[in-house]
């Protein structure tokens, strides 16, 4: 029976991975594989287990319980995520992004360069990196009419971005998984990521200043059309930025969930947006004037552009871990592996490098599940970096990449050749900054 269910997720993971082949949204096995495990384990009455952190051990359970349990786990997250993509939106509805370009003044690639590998990384910690990807290379567009020179730019956007979300607990849905899960804390995950995060964005950064493609200066960009610039589109994008950096404070002070924080910030970003955008305040649909006025109101424009088929993908593919999780594999794997490869260092840094070729949202799944290890174990801090950082060294090897590929058409070989060397001795300076740097800090 183990054997079938590992068949199903082998087959639904290989589906995932393959989603743009198949033309199959990836939430669909996703779902099914879900569903398809958590049934054979209820037909098949197979014994479920919780795992005792302290003790290292299997405790036995029912399916009611743990199935609830990893239901609870699991929507923290999905309403954290829902909060966090509504903010983004409710910026993106004022058109708040669009004073970053203001920063951007100079014509040397070189200087560009830096300017937008600061600005993804800064801007992913915040917001998260796919977000962060979009709005930069929406910004490259506008300033960069050369496809060739931006292909680069593009490239290192995503390095930058995804070693930017590593570091910070809203920063990357690997990092916010470990964070919502009680495996890292802000201040730890600050202390043993942040300084790894810096080197591997400057070091590859750095050799590619060196590269001819980031020689000379772009050339003088015409007056384009602009978006209409909404005149409290500044002020929403400090507003929202603040309110989403205000959620692990929040959590610090009142130890309650972070999606708790996360509600409350919306709601005060949602707030003003109403009062910003000059239209009656319609959360519910009460008569036809209220019905009206909710058409034009910018938080229900934002929630209907949120991406569903993600939260969905989400829903599917860490319950089918779950599942797994609780028949006991992963912490038999776990041992399997400790086993057969005795340095952890080396077992985490290949996690790191297979999120580049698969998704880094079950592997961290997974290994939240195998290893059980306390709060802020330096083991946690290095999975985030790990999978962070590891997806950079191919294009669809994270959700930055991906996003960039569509938008800029960049082609998987074009990126194998280009950039993927760059990404990946960033990720190794990073590694082994890591290491150097763990025995340091109390």
């Amino acid at each position: 029976m183990e054997l079938l269910l590992i068949a199903i997720f082998v087959l639904g993971y290989l589906a995932i991975t393959l989603e743009h082949t198949l033309k199959i949204d990836k939430l669909i096995p996703a779902l099914a594989m879900m569903a398809l495990l958590w049934a054979i384990i209820a037909l098949a009455h197979l014994p479920v287990f919780d795992v005792d952190t302290a003790l290292k051990e299997l405790v036995p359970s029912h399916i009611e319980e743990i199935l609830l349990h990893h239901l609870g786990k699991t929507a923290e997250i999905i309403i954290f995520l829902l909060g966090a993509m509504t903010i983004v939106e409710i910026i993106d509805y004022f058109n708040g992004f669009a004073a970053i370009k203001a920063f951007i003044k100079t014509k040397s690639k070189k200087s560009l360069l830096w300017i937008f590998a600061i600005l993804a990384f800064i801007l992913s910690a915040i917001i998260d990196n796919l977000t962060a990807t979009i709005v930069l290379i929406t910004i490259l567009q506008k300033v960069i009419l050369d496809r060739d020179t931006r292909l680069w730019f593009a490239g290192l956007i995503i390095i930058s971005a995804n070693a930017g979300g590593a570091w910070s607990p809203i920063g990357d849905v690997t990092t916010t998984m470990l964070w919502i899960g009680n495996k890292v804390t802000t201040g730890k995950l600050i202390a043993y990521l942040l300084i790894p995060s810096v080197v591997c964005v400057v070091v590859p950064v750095f050799v590619a200043s060196l590269l001819p493609a980031f020689k000379g200066e772009i050339p003088t960009v015409e007056d384009q059309e602009e978006d209409p610039i909404h005149p409290r589109g500044a002020n929403m994008l400090y507003l929202g930025l603040s309110a989403i950096v205000f959620v692990p404070v929040f959590k610090t002070v009142t130890h309650l969930p972070p999606y708790v924080g996360m509600m409350f910030s919306l709601a005060i970003v949602a707030t003003f947006a109403e009062i910003f955008s000059a239209t009656k305040i319609s959360i519910t649909s009460i008569d036809q004037d209220h019905d009206d006025a909710s058409h034009n109101s910018p938080v229900h424009k934002s929630l209907s552009k949120i991406e569903l088929p993600s939260i969905l993908f989400f829903l599917g593919i860490l319950l089918a871990v779950a599942a797994l999780e609780s028949l006991g594999m992963l912490f038999g794997f776990a041992e399997s592996l400790n086993t057969a490869i005795p340095n952890t260092d080396i077992v985490i840094m290949l996690l790191g490098i297979g999120s580049a070729v698969i998704d880094n949202v079950p592997l961290v799944a997974a290994s939240m599940g195998m290893f059980s290890q306390g709060t802020d174990d330096p083991l946690w801090h290095f999975i985030a970096f790990s999978a962070g950082t590891g997806g950079s060294m191919l294009i669809i090897g994270s959700a930055a990449g991906v996003v960039a590929m569509g938008m800029e058409k960049i082609d998987f070989f074009w990126y194998l050749k280009k950039i993927s060397w760059l990404a990946f001795i960033g990720f190794l300076a990073g590694s082994i900054t890591f290491m150097l740097l763990r025995g340091y800090i109390a």
